[in-house]
């Protein structure tokens, strides 16, 4: 990874990545949860520093977007996907 890509990359708290999710994305992600994830799975991925998470927030946009799925114009193109 170049310099420039390390210094474009921010690396977010648990805190500030739920906060990131919600404002970004409208996704309402209690730390709780974020927290529960790391154990069980399924969240975002993270680095871990000392004891705490850190999540980049390219890797927040990637879950992100696979979350909110692809943009759809009607309630009837979910019924066709299945």
């Amino acid at each position: 990874m170049g310099d420039a890509a390390l210094s474009s990359r921010k690396n977010l708290r648990r805190e500030e990545a739920s906060a990131y999710l919600r404002e970004v994305y409208g996704i309402r992600l209690a730390t709780a949860t974020l927290a529960k994830m790391v154990t069980t799975g399924g969240g975002p991925r993270y680095y871990k520093a000392n004891r705490s998470p850190l999540y980049p927030t390219d890797e927040l946009d990637a879950w992100a977007q696979r979350h909110l799925g692809p943009l759809r114009s009607s309630s009837a193109e979910c019924a066709i996907r299945g």
